[in-house]
């Protein structure tokens, strides 16, 4: 049984709980079929001489459970720019150039379609918060954004960069905070990520760089969070806060926690030669332990020591990070089988976002 939105705490005063009100997601329009991506990435940066290393790929994107990927004019790109493939030659400054404009404009493609379905003004909206991995700026990719959407000069920003693939329940957890105590405001949240930033060839040094190439996709997306009261309309900034709004999901909890021993488990830094990102493979079996735990201490925290520890009467939708971690987080919750069917699917279908957001199935 769901909570109400509007709940009442501990002096008796109405509580306004966050939801999120409207969802919306862009995809590039540039797809390589998964079974295609090892040719494709082997002749794109010159080294279909490296037949080991091209066929270790071939395994690897045949078990990555993955049919396609998107990708943003990648092939042009690497045409213009060929340091971006010669690990030899400094990349970071073109990298960060090209980013600075791509990942704005697909994110505001996807804010777009929040905002449509949202039915309201984009000058309603108060707050901005925008997440991303791909690359880092002053001013930020937030700024462009708001440009682009054509927000209020006055919207208050919160750029988020190099969050991995808890991102996106970073950017939720700043937005379900700032909705619950600014009553009325109404924020929107918007992250792209662009695998250009960890995009480079082979090498027979460094054969980990395959999984990386294997597993991640362009992706942009964003939700509106607002908080809202049961029977009220409430107002900000003058604006009437009812009628057109149709809450889709209420956000009752967000919390974080570090799972011990895992501070290397995915680590990245910023390099001449882009983002250097290097999945531990302990990953999986350092999730399957913690993370019941981890669901039973969030429960308790939202619903009280009432809550069910059947997970099975819980709806799924999992960081999408790849089929070993999928795998891992059902074993330990004893999950039936297709209750990772919507992480799955993503998986499926766009492969591993990056921040952590899923487009909506096509």
């Amino acid at each position: 049984m769901p909570l109400p939105i509007a709940t009442v705490d501990a002096k008796g005063r109405q509580a306004h709980g966050a939801a999120v009100l409207a969802i919306g997601t862009a995809n590039p329009t540039s797809c390589v079929p998964q079974e295609e991506y090892a040719d494709w990435y082997f002749r794109v940066t010159k080294s279909e001489h490296l037949r080991e290393l091209k066929a270790k790929m071939e395994r690897i994107c045949q078990k990555s459970r993955i049919k396609k990927r998107y990708f943003h004019d990648m092939e042009d790109t690497l045409l213009k720019h060929p340091e971006l493939v010669d690990s030899a030659l400094p990349s970071l400054d073109a990298r960060q150039s090209i980013l600075a404009s791509t990942m704005p404009e697909v994110a505001a493609a996807a804010a777009a379609r929040a905002i449509a379905e949202w039915g309201r003004p984009a000058a309603d909206i108060i707050h901005l918060v925008f997440s991303t991995s791909s690359g880092a700026h002053m001013p930020g990719a937030d700024l462009r954004h708001a440009s682009l959407l054509d927000l209020r000069p006055t919207v208050q920003r919160t750029m988020m960069y190099m969050n991995g693939c808890s991102a996106a329940s970073a950017a939720l957890r700043v937005a379900k905070d700032i909705a619950e105590n600014n009553h009325g405001a109404r924020v929107l949240v918007a992250a792209a990520d662009h695998t250009l930033i960890n995009f480079r060839a082979p090498h027979e040094d460094h054969p980990e760089t395959l999984i990386m190439q294997a597993l991640f996709g362009d992706s942009a997306a964003a939700v509106i969070v607002g908080s809202v009261s049961s029977g009220t309309g409430g107002h900000a900034n003058g604006h009437q806060m009812s009628g057109v709004e149709h809450p889709l999901f209420e956000m009752l909890s967000a919390s974080q926690t570090v799972v011990p021993n895992s501070e290397d488990a995915a680590a990245g830094k910023l390099t001449e030669d882009g983002l250097v990102f290097c999945p531990s493979p302990k990953m999986p079996a350092l999730l399957r332990q913690p993370v019941e735990q981890c669901l039973v201490d969030a429960v308790i925290g939202m619903l009280g020591s009432g809550g069910s520890s059947n997970w099975n009467d819980l709806f799924w939708a999992v960081h999408p990070g790849g089929p070993a971690i999928l795998d891992s987080v059902e074993a330990a919750l004893a999950l039936a089988p297709g209750k990772l069917g919507a992480s799955r699917h993503v998986l499926s279908e766009y492969g591993n976002l990056a921040g952590g957001w899923a487009p909506a199935p096509a």
